[in-house]
C-alpha cells in the first residue's frame, strides 16, 4: 500500500493551498482516510477525515476553513485549505485505516508534504 501526498507549499495568511493523496495497492479498501499534520516537537493531530460513507469530521481549529473529499475512480484524497493561518504550518500526512472508525489507529501512512503559512 502507498500513499503518496502533494500539494504543499509556501503560502501567505489568508491564502489556500489544495493537498492531494494518491492512493495505490490496497487489496481491502480502507473505511476511513484522513490527514494529520505535526510540528516538530509537538505531538500530532488530528485535522480531517472523510470515511466510505462519505462522512467528514474536522478538528475544531480548521472546521469551515478546510474541506475533505475524495474521488474513488482516481483513488485520490483531497483537502482543500482555506483561509490558512501560521498555526496551519506543519507537515501533513496522509493516512488511512481498515478499521470500522476514524477515531482510531491508522494502518497506511503517507511521506508527507510540508505547508508552511506565513504572516
Amino acid at each position: 500500500v502507498e500513499l503518496v501526498e502533494s500539494g504543499g507549499g509556501s503560502v501567505q495568511s489568508g491564502g489556500s493551498l489544495r493537498l492531494h493523496c494518491a492512493a495505490s495497492g490496497y487489496t481491502y479498501n480502507p473505511y476511513c482516510m484522513g490527514f494529520f499534520r505535526q510540528v516538530p516537537g509537538k505531538e500530532r493531530e488530528r485535522v480531517a477525515f472523510i470515511d466510505s460513507d462519505g462522512d467528514t469530521s474536522y478538528e475544531d481549529s480548521v472546521k469551515g476553513r478546510f474541506t475533505i473529499s475524495q474521488d474513488n475512480a482516481k483513488n485520490t484524497l483531497y483537502l482543500q485549505m482555506n483561509s490558512l493561518k501560521p498555526e496551519d504550518t506543519a507537515m501533513y500526512y496522509c493516512a488511512a485505516t481498515l478499521y470500522e472508525y476514524c477515531t482510531g489507529s491508522f494502518h497506511y501512512w503517507g511521506q508527507g508534504t510540508q505547508v508552511t503559512v506565513s504572516s
